[in-house]
C-alpha cells in the first residue's frame, strides 16, 4: 500500500529578493522557495505558526510533501533547508526541492508488527521490545510504502528481528548497510527478576567465602 503524502499549503508570494522576504516576515508569514526539475524557481510563502507547528513535530526535512499553492498545480517536494533567526531560533527561509515521480528520496517509514496471536514467545509472556519504530529507507518518490510489516509468528523469547529480516518492497533499501536490529523479543519479567535474584545470592555466597 503506498503511503499517503501529506499536504503542505503555501501561498503564492509576490516579487523576490531581500525586500519582499522582509515585508513577508512583517506580515506573519516566512518565505520560501522552490527550486528544482528543471523549472523556474518559484516564490512562496508559509503562515507562520502553522509552519513552525509542522516543524516542531518533527521529520520535516525528510517528509515527502505535496505542496499545495492557489493557482498552481500540486507538486512534490521535499525541504532541503530552514534558515533560522541565530537569536530566536525561528524559521526565517524555508527552501524546497521539486521531485519527479521517479526521483529517489530518504524518508523515514513506521514498522508494522503483525501475528502477535501466532508468536510463541509473546505466548509464554515475553516482550516485544522495539528498538526502531520507523526505518530511514531510500525509496521512489511516486512510490512511498505505507509501512514495513514485521511477521511474529514462529518468533520466541530471545529472538531478535533485524532488518534484514524484513521483507523490503522493490526497489527500497535502507540507508544504513549493516544488518541493525528492529525489535526483540525479551523474557518475561518474572523469569528475568529470578534470574537476577539467582546471580546476586551466588555473587553473597562467593562473598562469604
Amino acid at each position: 500500500m503506498a503511503k499517503v503524502i501529506p499536504d503542505l499549503v503555501a501561498e503564492p508570494r509576490a516579487g523576490t529578493g531581500k525586500g519582499a522576504a522582509r515585508q513577508a516576515r512583517r506580515e506573519g508569514k516566512v518565505p520560501g522557495i522552490v527550486y528544482g526539475d528543471h523549472k523556474d524557481p518559484v516564490s512562496i510563502q508559509f503562515d507562520f505558526n502553522k509552519l513552525l507547528t509542522k516543524l516542531r513535530a518533527g521529520r520535516f526535512m525528510s517528509t515527502l510533501w505535496n505542496l499545495k499553492v492557489d493557482g498552481q498545480q500540486d507538486v512534490r517536494v521535499i525541504c532541503r533547508s530552514v534558515q533560522k533567526d541565530v537569536v530566536k531560533d525561528l524559521p526565517i527561509h524555508i527552501d524546497f526541492m521539486r521531485l519527479r515521480s521517479n526521483s529517489k528520496v530518504n524518508l523515514y517509514i513506521p514498522v508494522e508488527f503483525v501475528n502477535h496471536e501466532t508468536c510463541p514467545g509473546l505466548k509464554k509472556g515475553g516482550t516485544l521490545v522495539t528498538v526502531r519504530g520507523e526505518v530511514e529507507l531510500i525509496v521512489t518518490a511516486g512510490d512511498i510504502p505505507d509501512h514495513l510489516t514485521v511477521d511474529l509468528e514462529g518468533l520466541e523469547v530471545g529472538d531478535t528481528i533485524h532488518i534484514n529480516d524484513v521483507k523490503l518492497p522493490k526497489g527500497v533499501k535502507a540507508t544504513i548497510d549493516r544488518n541493525f536490529v528492529i525489535a526483540n523479543l525479551a523474557a518475561p519479567s518474572a523469569l528475568r527478576s529470578s534470574d537476577d535474584g539467582g546471580e546476586t545470592e551466588e555473587e553473597t555466597e562467593e562473598a562469604t567465602e
